[in-house]
């Protein structure tokens, strides 16, 4: 299958996932107005609750930075620089893009913005963080 075929069937996955997370964050989001309306009974519901605002606070969260991927994945393609790596601009194996369609960068790339992040090599998995001086601090 050609490039252009194969980036025409990518983009078209693209749009179908941006629909779909579109339409859980829209959900998730008024999950959440309700819950705030609602009074709970006593400290375990009310704890119970704020557990349950967090987990989807997270969720929501997660899934917006999906969708703003996919958006800037779908500005690259109308531009005609999608699937080209953003840091060394060869082109981006299809498998990559299969497995990742809003891949900004080439596999080599990414691990090495990956090591220049984390020079240590050690991953802490039971933390998630979006820049590295607070997993230095933990």
């Amino acid at each position: 299958m050609p490039r252009q075929e194969a980036i025409k069937q990518l983009k078209e996955q693209l749009v179908r996932r941006h629909e779909a997370l579109q339409r859980a964050v829209d959900g998730d989001l008024s999950l959440l107005r309700e819950l705030h309306q609602e009074k709970t009974g006593d400290v375990l519901d009310a704890a119970a609750d704020s557990v349950q605002d967090e987990l989807n606070s997270q969720l929501v969260e997660v899934e917006s930075r999906e969708l703003t991927a996919i958006d800037d994945a779908l500005e690259r393609i109308a531009e005609g620089t999608y699937g080209d790596c953003v840091t060394c601009g060869k082109p981006i194996p299809l498998t990559r893009l299969r497995a990742i369609p809003y891949a900004e960068e080439c596999i080599n790339c990414r691990r090495a913005a990956e090591e220049k992040m984390n020079p240590s090599g050690v991953v802490k998995w039971n933390r998630v963080f979006d820049n590295n001086s607070e997993v230095d601090s933990v």
